[in-house]
């Protein structure tokens, strides 16, 4: 059949050419409603929602364009309605939530959610699927704060030297030519830039992998503490068990008091804080002595050469005994160790004598006692391992000479790029050194890893709850049951097999 003769035949119907011309006009009608539904979207959607969603519903239905539709254009304009307003609630909460850093006025710094909450995976949260969060936060960045003073310091200087050569060139080619510096110096100086701050930042990344290995051994030794004392705790006694225990369950927090600047301490002759002689206890601050402390070694060398001492006075501190890690200490030992110089190592002591004071008995002799004081003498040795990483800093010499050449290569940079990128001297300066003084600022925070980059609060609290605060659901696991239960359990057993 050809197209002429299905074109007659379309011609000759009637019916059917009225159905296909009410059809088209349906369309007709959906387009302009879908079209109006777009332009409200796209042209006056934010002036459009501040109404309220009923007198705005009124003011579509009392439209002309409304009424030239019948009750069908009312109802799609109400559903379109809804549907606009949720789309831009939903719009408006994944913007917030994918945009989410520092707001403008505050220095809070706000990072995802945990999973839980509605966030991203820890292991997605670094990977390049969330370069986009990663990229727009960049002004939130802690490290760019840090860092911002040479950053746009040494930007500043692009910016002006590039300024200086565009006028030059304008006024003065010749001289405009002698700005220029070859690029091989640089090249070649980027070599040995690498090699220092690769070696920079590898060393400081040792020792907070090193650091983050000791306070593994803490909770490791703390685990098997407890469990050597629920083993043997009808030779050692439950007092003393429980006092172990709960000399075990402070000694995380002493000692990250000890290699972390405590802000729980109040000072005694702060008056910005009350103190209630009831509750709280006063103490020396118990900080370990830096290798950079020079006060500390004039004082030592003046001991060893005069036999005088000549210590300052330390100020005294006080505490809320109500607090963590004080009232996990039991009250007969609180003010003994609150008066120690070394708290963790006072506990160690403690538990070590402790275990010493047990009797010999048929299932607790030297070698049950030598055992529980090896795992004390792993937690004593902690202690040494964090003061170590905490006291020795990376030698002053390096660091100072990295940080010289670091600002000398990025100070003489301008001068090599300017007569390729002119007006783009900036901007380019500003990238490098913000990544370079980057890596060298990260190197510095990761150096010490008890301020802040390893999360000592949640080891601690790990530790508690393994010792003292699951105490009565773990311990289920040293009570087996007695011969009448694994009689009837296998009375239980054989009943099912002949069942079967």
């Amino acid at each position: 059949m050809t197209r002429l003769s299905l074109l007659k035949e379309e011609v000759i119907n009637p019916s059917e050419t009225l159905h296909v011309t009410t059809r088209r006009r349906q369309w007709q009608q959906s387009s302009v409603v879908l079209l109006l539904a777009h332009l409200l979207h796209m042209q006056a959607c934010e002036a459009f929602l501040r109404i309220p969603p009923r007198i705005r519903t009124l003011q579509l239905l009392s439209s002309p364009i409304s009424s030239s539709f019948g009750s069908t254009g009312k109802a799609v304009i109400e559903d379109l309605t809804d549907d606009v307003k949720h789309s831009n609630d939903q719009k408006d909460s994944w913007i917030g939530w994918l945009l989410t850093g520092k707001p403008r006025g505050t220095s809070k710094v706000y990072m995802r959610e945990a999973v839980e909450l509605g966030g991203v995976a820890r292991s997605e949260r670094y990977s390049s699927k969330d370069w986009f969060h990663n990229t727009i936060t960049l002004p939130s960045s802690g490290i760019l704060k840090d860092i911002r003073s040479p950053v746009f310091c040494l930007t500043s200087w692009g910016v002006f030297l590039s300024i200086v050569h565009r006028k030059l060139l304008q006024t003065n080619p010749a001289a405009a030519a002698r700005l220029y510096i070859p690029s091989a110096p640089h090249s070649l100086m980027m070599s040995a830039l690498g090699l220092l701050l690769v070696f920079r930042t590898n060393s400081a990344y040792q020792r907070f992998a090193e650091g983050r290995q000791i306070w593994e051994v803490i909770v490791n030794t703390s685990r098997d503490l407890f469990r050597m004392l629920m083993l043997y705790e009808n030779e050692i006694g439950m007092d003393k068990r429980r006092r172990m225990q709960s000399l075990l369950a402070a000694f995380p927090y002493l000692l990250r008091h000890r290699i972390r600047p405590n802000l729980v301490m109040k000072r005694l002759d702060d008056e910005q804080f009350e103190r209630d002689p009831t509750n709280t206890i006063l103490l020396y601050q118990d900080t370990g002595p830096k290798d950079m402390d020079y006060e500390a070694a004039a004082v030592a060398q003046t001991e060893e050469t005069t036999g005088k001492s000549r210590r300052k006075t330390r100020p005294l501190y006080w505490v809320d005994k109500r607090s963590l890690p004080w009232r996990l200490l039991p009250p007969e030992a609180l003010e003994k160790c609150a008066r120690a110089q070394n708290r963790p190592l006072w506990v160690c002591d403690r538990m070590a004598k402790e275990i010493c004071m047990v009797p010999d008995q048929p299932n607790f002799l030297n070698r049950e006692r030598l055992l529980i004081i090896d795992h004390i003498n792993k937690l004593s040795r902690c202690i040494g391992g964090s003061e170590r990483i905490h006291q020795t800093v990376v030698p002053l010499n390096y660091a100072r000479h990295t940080l010289r050449a670091l600002t000398l290569w990025l100070f003489t940079l301008p001068f090599a790029v300017v007569k390729d990128l002119q007006g783009g001297t900036g901007p380019i300066i500003f990238l490098v050194s913000w990544l370079l003084f980057g890596v060298y600022e990260i190197g510095v925070r990761i150096e010490d890893p008890f301020q802040g980059t390893l999360r000592l609060s949640i080891m601690c609290d790990m530790v508690r709850r393994d010792v003292l605060a699951d105490e009565s659901i773990r311990s289920t696991a040293f009570q087996l049951e007695t011969e009448g239960e694994k009689v009837d359990g296998a009375d239980l057993e054989d009943d099912e097999e002949e069942e079967a």
